[in-house]
């Protein structure tokens, strides 16, 4: 009873946390908010992250943050919604970690995982040319 007790706080808390980060990205303020992490989706249909060769996120378990990412239309997209990438990560689709990208800059709050570990990154969209290999990685440390 007491670990469900827990359980329910832990995630009632990332929940009030979540929605004071989608309030906040929504108004713009981001000074003592959580931290904004920025990427790129460009056209050459590669994930880029500033001063990284290889891209990747690291965050902690639990971490609130404000995903900005920056998107450039490649050679193909998806005409029905204008799609040009997506940022997914497929073990993480059901809490919120799928979104549809379109040309230019958004601002997508996310709440790092409860299981330290690493995750891949990829575009489901077919972009182009490079396509396949449009992935980077999501690090949770303790």
């Amino acid at each position: 009873m007491l670990a469900t007790r827990r359980t329910i706080t832990v995630v009632f808390t990332a929940l009030c946390a979540l929605g004071a980060v989608r309030i906040a990205a929504v108004a713009g303020e981001t000074t003592g908010g959580p931290r904004i992490i920025d990427i790129t989706a460009d056209s050459d249909n590669r994930f880029k992250v500033p001063k990284q060769k290889e891209p990747v996120i690291t965050m902690k378990v639990n971490e609130v943050a404000v995903l900005r990412i920056t998107s450039h239309k490649g050679g193909e997209w998806d005409e029905k919604d204008s799609t040009i990438h997506t940022f997914t990560i497929t073990a993480l689709k059901d809490r919120g970690w799928n979104f549809r990208l379109k040309e230019g800059t958004q601002k997508f709050p996310v709440v790092a995982p409860a299981e330290p570990g690493e995750y891949a990154v990829e575009c489901t969209v077919k972009c182009g040319k490079g396509h396949d290999d449009m992935k980077m990685k999501l690090v949770v440390t303790p």
